[in-house]
């Protein structure tokens, strides 16, 4: 439905004159006139008061079906740092809406996770903005340092409350219903990895080796991982470098390897995979995560110029192959860029 009609349709709802609705909106008669028979539009700015006068949200204006809707809150989620409160509760409300159709029921949960993962974000961010501040005037006292554990995931002593219990136990249920899928499986495995439990991994890793889509690659670069996790560095770094022998231009191959020394804290190396990764990935548009992790690591040995350098990269390929132009992404890089380049 056009939205002249729309307007017009709600505002016969409402039981208002055009004179009425006009005074409202605080313009002439004319221009709502104008409206209804598709003469001219309402500027952007009076279409939250018309919403509100109608007791509708800004998508029920334009008549938007369900998908169109879903499409709007995933993009809106993706490009903003923090939804207002209105619109948040707007979003809240028609995504649970949604639960009751079966057609997008899968959709509208993982958008409901997505809307309120992207709150507690919002709101870790600015926790942890002023748990700082509270450690910088109280350095000497134990305060909010669980806050930034929390918000930041800064590392905990305590290994009650760092260990994967409760994620280890979800993935396991999850496998255990789902024997054919591969993807659970991987979770489970980083999560056993992360806390030493090498024998369970092994005995998982097996079984994944067994199934119809199990990849021969993965299967050796969590091998590797297993023997680390057991300390048995030899065996680990041995694995790695057949596997990087076997398939020395395969860009899946060397990112798995530079992920692997970058967490031994081989840096120099790491940086020369990630490197040979990224010219070689075969997608377009291309990811960032190689250049990520190069920009960390150069920032960990303190070489903050190369750090914003590669900062820049990732902007360049952000506006160059994906096309953003003022996206959130963009807006942190640059950010992490004059950090940077403050600290050279």
């Amino acid at each position: 439905m056009e939205l002249g009609k729309k307007i017009r349709q709600l505002r016969f709802k409402a039981g208002l004159t055009q004179e009425q609705l006009a005074g409202k909106l605080g313009i002439g008669a004319q221009s709502v006139s104008k409206w209804e028979n598709a003469v001219a539009m309402p500027d952007i700015t009076t279409l939250p008061l018309l919403a509100e006068i109608f007791g509708v949200s800004i998508d029920d204006l334009f008549d938007l079906t369900s998908e169109q809707r879903l499409n709007r809150i995933e993009n809106s989620l993706d490009i903003t740092e923090e939804l207002p409160h209105e619109l948040f509760r707007e979003y809240e409300d028609f995504l649970k809406g949604q639960l009751e159709d079966e057609r997008n029921k899968q959709r509208a949960s993982s958008l409901i996770a997505y809307l309120y993962w992207h709150r507690m974000n919002s709101c870790g961010i600015k926790a942890a903005a002023y748990a700082k501040d509270v450690i910088r005037m109280a350095p000497g006292e134990k305060d909010c340092q669980w806050i930034l554990n929390r918000a930041e995931g800064h590392a905990c002593w305590d290994w009650n409350m760092r260990n994967h219990r409760n994620a280890i136990e979800f993935w396991r249920e999850i496998v255990e219903e789902n024997p054919e899928v591969r993807l659970p499986y991987l979770y489970l495995l980083d999560n056993l990895i992360a806390d030493h439990r090498a024998d369970e991994a092994e005995e998982y890793l097996e079984r994944i080796s067994r199934l119809p889509d199990a990849r021969p690659v993965m299967v050796q670069v969590y091998r590797a991982h297993i023997a680390l996790a057991r300390f048995d560095e030899k065996t680990a770094d041995g694995s790695m470098e057949e596997l990087l022998a076997k398939n020395p231009e395969d860009y899946v191959c060397l990112f798995e390897a530079a992920q692997y020394y970058a967490g031994k804290s081989d840096y120099e190396k790491a940086i020369g995979l990630y490197e040979r990764s990224f010219e070689n990935s075969p997608r377009h548009p291309r990811y960032i995560d190689e250049l990520m992790a190069i920009a960390d690591i150069y920032e960990i040995t303190g070489n903050y110029r190369k750090a914003a350098d590669t900062c820049q990269r990732i902007i360049d390929l952000l506006k160059n192959e994906w096309g953003f132009t003022e996206d959130t992404s963009l807006q942190k890089y640059e950010k992490e860029k004059a950090r940077l380049l403050a600290k050279a």
